[in-house]
């Protein structure tokens, strides 16, 4: 009999929540870490979204022993050469808020003029077998700028600052419809869909 679970390797579960909600595949189980009762976390060591991904994924399919789908994402901005990068989430050390971690780019970023502020945020998912073998991996990415101060006060991380092309608003400042429609995440799920379907026979 087919195992009809997949782990998403997450102990957040609005993450587990939000997920779900945009993958929508019928008869699968979507589970996260805590459902399963495994603590700790993988240590992320590669140097790009994917391969911290994939860390992930192999991980925690190899503890679980069930398909298991991993994200790693972040903020990618150009005059900061690529920073904060794979280290979005501890860019003003460990343990900082979000307010922190946007202040010290914001501070980083003063000195630049409108047409310096280019940005996106970078989303990879890594699909792990029951084993621990990564089957398929896929980017997603949403274009933008960052504003000079932050708006808003939806979503988490770095949304209140980070502005959409096309939009005048934040991500901050969007519902989580609008915003799940042209994320960075959404985009790199609606890729992912397809393999899956494959993947679990549905």
């Amino acid at each position: 009999m087919i195992d009809r679970r997949l782990l998403v390797a997450t102990h957040n579960r609005g993450k587990v929540a939000e997920f779900a909600r945009m993958l929508a595949l019928e008869g699968i189980e979507i589970v996260g870490l805590a459902d399963l009762g495994i603590d700790g976390e993988m240590e992320e060591t590669g140097e790009t979204f994917r391969e911290n991904a994939s860390l992930k994924a192999s991980g925690f399919a190899q503890l679980a022993g069930i398909p298991t789908l991993a994200d790693d994402s972040g903020l990618v901005i150009d005059v900061l050469n690529g920073r904060p990068g794979v280290l979005s989430a501890r860019y003003a050390g460990k343990g900082a808020s979000d307010p922190e971690r946007m202040e010290k780019v914001l501070f980083e970023m003063s000195d630049a003029a409108s047409e310096q502020r280019s940005a996106r945020f970078i989303c990879a998912l890594s699909l792990s077998d029951a084993n621990g073998k990564i089957v398929t991996e896929v980017e997603g990415m949403c274009e933008g700028k960052i504003v000079r101060t932050p708006h808003g006060v939806n979503g988490f991380g770095y949304d209140p600052i980070f502005q959409p092309v096309g939009f005048d608003k934040t991500f901050g400042e969007m519902g989580a419809e609008i915003k799940d429609s042209l994320s960075h995440r959404s985009n790199a799920i609606a890729k992912i869909i397809p393999f899956l379907r494959g993947f679990f026979n549905i």
